[in-house]
């Protein structure tokens, strides 16, 4: 029997991939938003697609902000760049 494959939504363009083609933001007990590549950090996390366009639309509409209910430094949006 085949292994099922987890399937996470892209909070910028809603599709629905497997958990391996997205990225894992997380808002860290701290408050602190970073990337978490491992997909095991401790905090609330929410998925984006690994393309430049996904991160546009995440920072263009917001959907970081309300999915992890915390406002995304500028920061944050430089260096999410190098996981694409």
């Amino acid at each position: 029997m085949p292994r099922k494959i987890p399937m996470r939504r892209c909070v910028a363009t809603g599709e629905q991939l497997p958990k391996k083609e997205l990225l894992r933001i997380v808002r860290t007990p701290e408050g602190i938003v970073q990337a978490d590549p491992t997909g095991k950090a401790n905090g609330r996390g929410a998925y984006l697609k690994k393309s430049p366009e996904a991160a546009a639309a995440a920072r263009k509409t917001k959907a970081l902000e309300r999915s992890l209910e915390v406002s995304v430094p500028e920061e944050f949006w430089e260096t999410l760049e190098r996981y694409f």
